[in-house]
């Protein structure tokens, strides 16, 4: 069958490998290694000329990659990490004239306030690129990232979750090892705004209220938390609900109408538009998935 084919729609091909054309990487964090040999079964150039849904974090742990951004190719050596935005084309495979390229990799859907971890120096147009030296800070990432990769898969009800907290982990060590610390911090007043709605998540606070915690005026609030974690604070808010909706689906038999309450929906009919809307499915159909 045509490869590439596959990955531009042609076929309805239910793929379940994500190493393989046509898989859907519906999910909120997707994890694995590629281990491409010269005329093996994975020697072929992915091709996403739309980019995807989320980002996808990459480091090349042996052999040599070839990623092309529409304007010029960028080689991929032993310890190099790229950061794919949502919106940068994807076209990559294992380099001309080198045997093998094996790349780690994470893609992801990032929470609302992990946007200063993802400002990386550019490689190019939407892809930041940082490179490691030294075999030790090698080996720590990749352990980072294998970690990332076993946890997703380890089949328990929380499993995600937990492979999100230690990509969490992840972010923030390539963060600290960015030159000359490229990203910032974030401001000690949003960071109490992000505290005080996540300790009130079941509540619709007014932005009043979540500024008077945050000792600002609504107006300044609003403006540098939106400069700083990149979304508004409805949309952060949002997002923090469907986190613990998804972790409550999958960990406990918690009726889909108290999930709701629980999460700050008083009306469980739209608070399952909402899911479906920002998820994929239904509440109900993502527990039985889970």
């Amino acid at each position: 069958m045509d490869k590439t084919a596959v990955v531009h729609g042609r076929f309805s091909v239910a793929q379940t490998d994500p190493l393989l054309p046509g898989y859907p990487f519906d999910q909120h964090l997707v994890a694995g290694i590629t281990p491409i040999l010269s005329g093996g079964p994975l020697d072929f150039r992915i091709d996403r000329p739309h980019g995807m849904k989320g980002f996808i974090l990459n480091m090349t742990v042996r052999g040599t990659g070839d990623v092309f951004d529409g304007e010029r190719s960028v080689r991929c050596e032993r310890g190099d990490l790229l950061l794919f935005a949502p919106e940068a084309r994807h076209d990559y495979g294992r380099a001309d004239g080198h045997g093998e390229w094996f790349h780690r990799w994470v893609y992801f859907r990032p929470r609302g306030f992990w946007s200063p971890w993802l400002q990386w120096p550019g490689a190019s147009r939407h892809i930041g690129r940082l490179h490691l030296h030294g075999e030790a800070l090698r080996a720590e990432f990749e352990d980072l990232f294998t970690r990332v990769d076993q946890t997703h898969r380890g089949g328990r009800p929380t499993s995600q979750e937990l492979a999100i907290n230690q990509l969490e982990h992840l972010l923030i060590r390539c963060v600290e090892e960015a030159p000359a610390q490229a990203t910032r911090a974030i401001d000690a007043r949003v960071q109490a705004a992000c505290q005080f709605i996540a300790r009130h998540l079941a509540r619709d606070l007014s932005l009043e209220e979540i500024a008077r915690e945050a000792c600002l005026s609504p107006s300044r609030l609003a403006q540098l938390f939106r400069d700083q974690m990149g979304v508004t604070i409805v949309r952060w808010r949002e997002d923090q609900r469907l986190i613990l909706a998804k972790h409550l689906l999958r960990s406990s038999s918690t009726a889909i109408c108290s999930v709701s309450s629980l999460v700050g929906y008083g009306d469980q009919l739209y608070f399952s538009r909402v899911f479906r809307k920002r998820v994929g499915v239904s509440p109900s159909e993502f527990r039985r998935g889970a």
